[in-house]
């Protein structure tokens, strides 16, 4: 059963506050970081926020510690409350 997308949304998520973790957490605490923005701009429960992988694989591009500055996200609610977390398809 198809189910109806509610909004997509393009996001610019900021992850420099990440730099100021330890070097060996930034990626583990830039991936909380964009789960919590989504959290906040979406205003979805924590639990309902998916990431793709393929996103946890553009954190890691660079390892664990140099994550990117900023990241451009593709999100999508749908009417169930979830929220699909991807890159955007350029």
């Amino acid at each position: 059963m198809a189910e109806e997308e509610q909004e997509e949304r393009v996001l610019n998520v900021p992850l420099r506050a990440v730099r100021k973790v330890a070097r060996t957490k930034r990626v583990p605490r830039a991936v909380e970081a964009i789960r919590e923005f989504v959290v906040r701009h979406r205003k979805a429960k924590r639990e309902d926020v998916w990431i793709d992988p393929e996103v946890n694989k553009a954190l890691w591009a660079r390892g664990i510690e140099k994550p990117p500055k900023r990241i451009q996200l593709r999100t999508i609610k749908f009417e169930d409350g979830r929220v699909e977390v991807s890159l955007p398809e350029e």
